[in-house]
């Protein structure tokens, strides 16, 4: 049985991160998972704050590296989003060489690149997204994507402002978000765009419910770690991404 080491460089305020990445992965039939992480502060989901978080990503990953993981995973989708377009590559790319500098060789994967990468690996090209983000830091994220080569004809934001009360948005009223969407004309459903909001509960009912894959941050998430250290990313009950056979094209 492989064993498994992941950094997980997390938002202070956020608590459903390190719940559903070690609950998503210890599925895995053959190998075992630790999760070690670091926190950068980070209270409400603002412009300003998102920047100011993002400004302490090098202590923290100065802290990971101390426990040589196998894999980092910067778990903010929206932290890189609102910087720009292609910023996970960017980011990706600067942990990689930090952590290279100290004579580390882990590799390094971000919630937002992981998100486009499972969407490509679904080979969706018109997808939906339910966000819990105030509705200017949404369309953000919606432009983003867009300039990765996605179309997002329809999307909703649940305007929650404090990343805390994020954590606690009943997955019914994410349902019913998504339920106001039109959705006959989308290759995927992305029900939850954020690794705060809570989703493992809803991917496989929303699967049922609206006949199409359906996909979080949170399995996005989970997808790219198990493609970056060369495991099979099958996962049970995680929906159609996580399903044996989902082909994907080269991280």
């Amino acid at each position: 049985m492989r064993r498994v080491r992941v950094g997980l460089v997390v938002p202070s305020s956020n608590v459903t991160v390190e719940h559903e990445m070690p609950q998503l992965l210890r599925r895995h039939p053959s190998a075992t998972f630790s999760f070690h992480s670091s926190r950068m502060r980070m209270a409400k989901v603002s412009p300003e704050q998102l920047a100011a978080m993002n400004a302490q990503r090098e202590r923290c990953v100065i802290e990971l590296g101390d426990s040589d993981p196998d894999v980092l995973l910067y778990a903010c989708l929206v932290a890189l989003m609102s910087a720009g377009p292609g910023e996970h590559d960017r980011i990706e790319s600067l942990v990689a060489e930090q952590l290279a500098a100290g004579g580390s060789r882990t590799l390094v994967r971000s919630s937002a690149g992981a998100l486009v990468e499972g969407l490509r690996a679904l080979g969706a090209r018109r997808i939906a997204l339910v966000t819990p983000y105030l509705e200017p830091l949404a369309r953000t994220v919606v432009a983003y994507l867009e300039h990765e080569g996605f179309e997002v004809p329809a999307w909703r934001a649940l305007e929650v402002e404090d990343n805390r009360a994020v954590s606690r948005i009943p997955g019914e009223q994410v349902m019913a978000a998504a339920r106001t969407l039109p959705l006959n004309d989308v290759d995927a459903l992305v029900i939850s765009a954020c690794v705060q909001m809570p989703s493992l509960d809803l991917v496989e009912p929303a699967e049922a419910e609206f006949g199409l894959p359906v996909l979080s941050a949170a399995t996005a998430g989970a997808f790219s770690v198990l493609r970056a250290v060369g495991l099979p990313p099958s996962l049970p009950h995680a929906g159609r991404l996580l399903r044996p056979g989902t082909e994907a094209p080269a991280a």
